[in-house]
This record gives C-alpha cells, sequence and structure tokens, in this order.
C-alpha cells in the first residue's frame, strides 16, 4: 500500500510538471495544522456546539441581539487571529513562484494563505473573509481589528458608525447569497485548467464544489488531496489521502 502511494505521489508531480495552468480549490482541511478547527468534522466548532451555527445564520444573527453578542464574543476569541500558514499554505505559494498555480479558490474565511504569501489577485475567497466587517445597512466595509477593539472596550453589539446599522463579519453566512463575480470567476478558472487540486475539502458544499466537475468536463485532470473519503471521489484521476502538511509539499516542490 506504502508503494502504491509514492508512485501515485511521483504520478501526480510528474501531472503538475506537465500541467500549464493549475487551478486549487481548499476547504478548512487546509488550516486544521494552524490551529483553525473545521465546522462539521468531528471536532469541528459546529459539531461540538450546535448553538454556534446560529451565530453563522443571517436570519438569526440579525433578529435577535443576544446572537450578535455571543458572536462577536466568539470573533474576539477566534485561533485564527494567532494562527499561522502551514506547511499546506506555503506549498501551494511554492506552486505558484514556479508559475504553475493560475487561481486559488478558497473556502476558507481565515486569510492564511494571503499571510503565507499567495497573491491576492490569485486567491478566490467564496465564502468572504473574517479579516474585514460590512455594514448590512448601508454597505460600508472595514477591518475587523476596528471593531474588535470596541468589543474589548465594552461594546457588546457595536453598531456601524457611519450609519447605526448592524455589523457583521464580512464571511457569507447561511441564508446570505455567494458574490456571482466570485462564483462567475471560480468557474471560468476551472472550465480553463488543464489539472483542479481540491485540496481539504469533503466537496459537499455546493455551488463552489461544483468547479471540480466543471474541470473535468472540460477536460482537466482531478487530484483529490483530503484526510478523509469525499463526495467526488469517483470522479478523480488521483486521490491522495493523509495528512496535508505531509503530502502537498511533496506534490508542489519544485
Amino acid at each position: 500500500m506504502a508503494e502504491d502511494f509514492e508512485r501515485l505521489v511521483t504520478v501526480v508531480r510528474g501531472w503538475i510538471e506537465a500541467a500549464e495552468r493549475v487551478v486549487v480549490l481548499t476547504g478548512a482541511g487546509v488550516s486544521t495544522d494552524s490551529g483553525i478547527p473545521d465546522f462539521r468534522g468531528p471536532q469541528g466548532v459546529w459539531t461540538r456546539n450546535p448553538e454556534a451555527e446560529k451565530q453563522s445564520t443571517i436570519q438569526h444573527y440579525v433578529a435577535d441581539p443576544e446572537v450578535r453578542r455571543r458572536a462577536w464574543r466568539s470573533r474576539l476569541e477566534s485561533p485564527a487571529w494567532s494562527a499561522q500558514p502551514n506547511a499546506g499554505h506555503r506549498a501551494l505559494v511554492a506552486l505558484e513562484r514556479r508559475g504553475k498555480l493560475d487561481t486559488l479558490i478558497t473556502q476558507n474565511i481565515d486569510g492564511l494563505h494571503q499571510a503565507a504569501g499567495s497573491s491576492p489577485e490569485r486567491v478566490v475567497e467564496v465564502h468572504g473573509t473574517m479579516r474585514e466587517v460590512v455594514c448590512l445597512d448601508c454597505g460600508e466595509r472595514a477591518p475587523m481589528e476596528r471593531a474588535l477593539a470596541r468589543v474589548r472596550a465594552g461594546e457588546d453589539d457595536p453598531p456601524c458608525r457611519t450609519c447605526g446599522g448592524i455589523l457583521k463579519s464580512a464571511t457569507i453566512s447561511f441564508g446570505q447569497s455567494l458574490v456571482p463575480g466570485d462564483i462567475a470567476r471560480a468557474e471560468r478558472a476551472a472550465r480553463t485548467c488543464d489539472l483542479m487540486l481540491a485540496i481539504g475539502t469533503k466537496l459537499s458544499v455546493w455551488p463552489v464544489a461544483g468547479v471540480v466537475p466543471v474541470a473535468k468536463d472540460a477536460g482537466a485532470r482531478v487530484v483529490i488531496v483530503n484526510a478523509e473519503r469525499t463526495e467526488m471521489d469517483g470522479m478523480a484521476d488521483a486521490v491522495l489521502r493523509g495528512s496535508i502538511g505531509d503530502i502537498l509539499p511533496r506534490l508542489a516542490g519544485g
């Protein structure tokens, strides 16, 4: 079994060498080695505390001040503020610097791809970013740290300073629509790539998971790297199961 795995790693490295346009889709599994738990896994945020899911549901967030207060406390305590990019993030930077990476589509909101050195213009954050806040009334955006400073100073549900509206992290909550331009850009990248790497995602959240069959239908090879089975393993040309932090540097290195 170990020999088969090693052989498959070598094959995928060869595919990367031959590829001209690699597109990568990442999910929560890329950031778990940085100490950021996923949401639905065995130790996931929502698995351990189903009440926390309300904080990510727009209807509850808007209607219930107590949900917003809990959400602000959770933001203060998020492990993402002290998290550092890991070997998986850095491997994707190496792939970009080799001129292989065309577009990095991520479901993650933690900003660790950019912190590792990925070019912001190549990153599509389809679920938004926790690094900014947005006013649900006037649409104004600002750095999250400004709002967190107000919470530390005693405001348990800080309103927008421009219009008094409700502030929320600039992430896509349940009940909110994805940004059409982001999805269109992700699908366009998938249609024009010759290799799609799906990393650290179970490929169960749509429509973003749909970029994988889009790439496959357009003739690209599909490689899945994940610790667990995914819903699209049967579609992949190669599936590498194990630690992303171990596998990805071996694939992306020069």
